[in-house]
């Protein structure tokens, strides 16, 4: 069996995905042929996270302390340069599949209290293919007696049509503002957002949030990376359960896929928002936060 565990394949005509139980994410999405997100073989473990969900909390918390309902909670440091707990739990967690179609998987994980995190929650994910391309429903539900702080976010790499660099590629990100970030990548504060506007990435190394999300008539924010040669591009789509969007530009990836994608990360809060408490949704017992965001490939 792959490292990533039980594999499922949904496709809908040139859409075609394949969805894991580690990290209940996404590993591969090709239209037409073509790959859409970056992949990984079996004999590896995702790099960079990549398609895996990422709760009860996405991003870095410093230190991995926090307060809330005025206790304090010190939880597992994983990334040891930084001294932050990194993307929750649930990234390395094994999924199981509850509902299984042509074109659509559902998987569910629980999320048992834990030192650090005390709060049981039960996560469901929807992957489904169809005619506007890929698309995730997230639904997370608070199984305890006590309010649970929550955050949710994904990390998948999309690719820019036939290049093998970033380089040449244009990314837009409808968003007014930047998060600055100090050395433990937290943010310290913000300032005016630097790709409101379709932008050549060349040699820009980029590992920020960025919020205040345009939206259209619909709710939704969309973030589209493009490929200028061949014409392709890629839009990842939020709903208004997403008020962030984290990119990365693939700098700390090893051998062939550094700064081959980008990673566009739909978050619901911003770095370290379980101490700061900013966007952060906190689950009544009993109660669900729901949020959908998908990939459109042109």
């Amino acid at each position: 069996m792959a490292l990533s565990g039980e594999q499922w394949s949904i496709a809908y005509n040139d859409h075609e995905a394949t969805i894991v139980a580690v990290g209940g994410g996404v590993r591969a999405y090709s239209y037409r042929g073509r790959p859409v997100v970056a992949t990984y073989g079996d004999e590896e473990l995702a790099p960079g996270w990549a398609g895996h969900v990422l709760a009860p909390w996405p991003n870095r918390i410093r230190d991995g302390k926090y307060t809330f309902g005025g206790e304090e909670y010190q939880l597992p440091i994983n990334e040891i340069p930084t001294n932050t707990a990194l993307h929750g739990f649930v990234a390395w967690a094994e999924w199981s599949a509850v509902d299984l179609t042509d074109t659509s998987v559902t998987l569910e994980c629980r999320l048992p209290a834990r030192i650090g995190y005390p709060w049981t929650l039960q996560l469901r994910t929807r992957w489904s293919v169809g005619p506007g391309g890929l698309r995730a429903a997230h639904t997370v539900s608070n199984l305890g007696t006590q309010a649970a702080p929550f955050g949710l976010g994904t990390h998948s790499y999309l690719i820019a049509g036939e290049l093998d660099d970033i380089a040449q590629a244009t990314l837009h990100v409808p968003a007014k503002t930047k998060l600055q970030l100090d050395k433990q990548r937290i943010p310290v504060g913000s300032g005016a957002a630097d790709l409101d506007e379709p932008t050549v990435l060349g040699a820009t190394v980029i590992d920020d949030a960025y919020g205040e999300l345009r939206r259209g008539s619909d709710g939704k924010a969309e973030v589209r990376l493009a490929d200028p040669v061949s014409g392709s591009a890629v839009t990842v789509w939020m709903d208004e359960s997403f008020d962030w969007v984290h990119i990365y530009t693939s700098d700390g990836l090893e051998g062939d896929r550094k700064r081959a994608s980008v990673a566009i990360e739909p978050t619901t809060c911003p770095p370290n928002a379980l101490a700061t408490g900013e966007d952060l949704i906190e689950l009544a017992p009993s109660e669900a936060w729901f949020g959908v965001w998908g990939i459109r490939p042109e």
